[in-house]
């Protein structure tokens, strides 16, 4: 990993070629700010194994309260829902990276899971939820004797 200096938006002495290369350097909302311009969304690893599907949401500084999760219309909706403190709103930031915000994620059931059996934890920062699969979908086991 290469750690890059930051270097703020220059304010005086402004040449077409410093903001050119400031354009091109930064992502867009590090030039607009971070305030209703991005959308946060937690990453998700969806896992399947034989008798069901674990999806893993990286949302670390949630509260397990400030969490949903659903099953309606044959989709899985998980919701997190969380708002700036009342210290931190006042607050006047230079930089802010940190991602206050709330986020919904929808997911289509396959038919093969069993709508009545999902399950969610919340532990170290990652949303854990659990989908089991009918047992109509689990593979046939079945030992055969010899004669």
């Amino acid at each position: 990993m290469t750690l890059l200096k930051f270097q703020p938006i220059p304010t005086t002495k402004t040449t077409p070629f410093n903001l050119f290369n400031n354009m091109f350097d930064r992502s867009i909302a590090d030039l607009v700010g971070h305030d209703g311009l991005t959308n946060y969304q937690p990453a998700v690893n969806v896992v399947e194994t034989e008798n069901a599907f674990y999806l893993e949401f990286a949302a670390p500084g949630f509260n397990k309260s400030e969490f949903s999760a659903r099953v309606e219309n044959d989709q899985l909706i998980v919701e997190g829902k969380r708002e700036v403190a009342a210290d931190q709103a006042e607050k006047r930031y230079t930089r802010r990276e940190f991602q206050v915000a709330s986020f919904q994620r929808t997911f289509k059931l396959p038919k093969t899971v069993n709508q009545d059996a999902v399950q969610a934890a919340y532990e170290n920062g990652v949303l854990k939820i659990t989908l089991d699969k009918k047992a109509e979908a689990k593979p046939l086991q079945k030992t055969i004797e010899i004669a």
